[in-house]
């Protein structure tokens, strides 16, 4: 069975499919544009912002690994996603209606981070759903997640027209609130109710899976890999801004365009995955991105800048969906505890991004803040290859 007869042919599988469309469209609409937000618009300093972005990340992952555990130990899945899918639309729904720095912190800081936990929990459901097959979950689960980049390329692009129209940047948090309501709609109408239990996985158990020192060691590694995503998220905008000639407008059509290359490739990759194994893939992955990282702040006024979304797709496909198999396979019968390892490695990024972009524009601004990030990323990328042919 292909992956994509796999995801059409199965309902909770389309329902992932269409979560993660609708997921995507919600972190297109507020990702690329926060640290343009937070600074220009609503006043907080770069500093400020990363200690919200540090905040950020503390609870998406107390929040994730709790939602994750509990899912495992009580089956009660959907309630959690539920719960995930109302904090983000009450999130952006209030920075759309009362924006402001009070408004921005809780959006920001609690609100949306708890309901970032929906993206792990729906990978927990897909893992469950094919865990008799792990040859197709690996398979499948890139086309899952190809449905997120497919969404932001579609609203960005809508978003580079309707700038250049005179659309006020604020604007973001109205369709990322219907964005979430749809998450809301989707997760009452069509998750599949929670399967009875007949035993109480031991929650002190998955605790202790999660904190040996070889798991732990592999999330450090691959989270600071990451971190080269979460700097090329919060840079972005900055860089377009300081550009002369560009604006918004650029800001959508370039974060557009990485996520539409990302789709193709993570479609591309379940057929080389018999041809090389997943360690050297990431790595790869990771020097390909970095490649984009670095030449992002060089190339931003130049006509050249359009070709490193084919870079940034390419590393991209391969560091943002393989972790996800990767934990599977580490915590094998805990498909809750694989998704608190993710939220875990996105707080080792996000601490890790929000030290760089603090010291590097600090000391450099937003070239030095990209070589430090890929600095890290590679560092990280060589330590996972190295632990791993151990």
């Amino acid at each position: 069975m292909t992956p994509l007869a796999a995801v059409f042919g199965q309902p909770v599988l389309r329902m992932l499919a269409l979560l993660l469309l609708l997921l995507g469209g919600f972190n297109a609409a507020v990702y690329p544009y926060q640290s343009l937000i937070a600074i220009e618009r609503v006043g907080l300093s770069p500093t400020a912002f990363a200690a919200l972005l540090a905040l950020a990340s503390a609870v998406a992952v107390l929040t994730a690994v709790g939602f994750g555990i509990w899912g495992d130990h009580s089956g009660r899945r959907r309630q959690l996603a539920l719960i995930a899918a109302c904090c983000a639309a009450t999130g952006v729904g209030l920075m759309w209606l009362v924006p402001g720095p009070l408004t921005l912190m809780l959006a920001h800081g609690l609100l949306i981070p708890l309901g970032s936990s929906l993206f792990g929990q729906g990978f927990t459901l897909a893992g469950q759903e094919m865990a008799a097959d792990p040859d197709l979950r690996d398979r499948v689960q890139p086309v899952i997640r190809a449905a997120m980049s497919l969404a932001f390329l579609g609203l960005l692009v809508g978003f580079t027209f309707a700038f250049a129209a005179g659309l006020d940047v604020m604007s973001v948090y109205g369709v990322a609130c219907a964005m979430g309501l749809g998450l809301v709609a989707l997760v009452l109408l069509s998750w599949p109710a929670d399967r009875p239990r007949t035993a109480i996985a031991p929650q002190g158990a998955a605790l202790a899976a999660i904190a040996r020192p070889a798991i732990l060691l592999r999330l450090l590694l691959l989270g600071a890999i990451n971190a080269a995503g979460v700097l090329y998220m919060v840079l972005v905008s900055l860089v377009f801004d300081a550009t002369p000639g560009r604006g918004p407008g650029d800001v959508a059509l370039y974060v557009g365009l990485v996520a539409g290359w990302e789709v193709p490739f993570m479609l591309l990759l379940p057929r080389i995955a018999g041809r090389m194994d997943r360690i050297t893939q990431i790595g790869l992955g990771t020097a390909i991105y970095c490649a984009h990282l670095v030449l992002m702040p060089l190339l931003a006024g130049s006509g050249l800048i359009w070709v490193l979304p084919l870079l940034a797709g390419f590393g991209g496909a391969a560091v943002l969906t393989l972790p996800i198999a990767y934990y599977q396979d580490l915590m094998q019968g805990r498909p809750g505890a694989a998704s608190a390892l993710i939220a875990l490695q996105k707080l080792v990024s996000d601490i890790l991004a929000a030290v760089i972009f603090a010291i590097g524009m600090a000391l450099g601004g937003a070239l030095l803040t990209a070589i430090l990030g890929t600095a890290a990323a590679l560092l990280g990328a060589v330590g996972l290859w190295r632990a791993d042919r151990r």
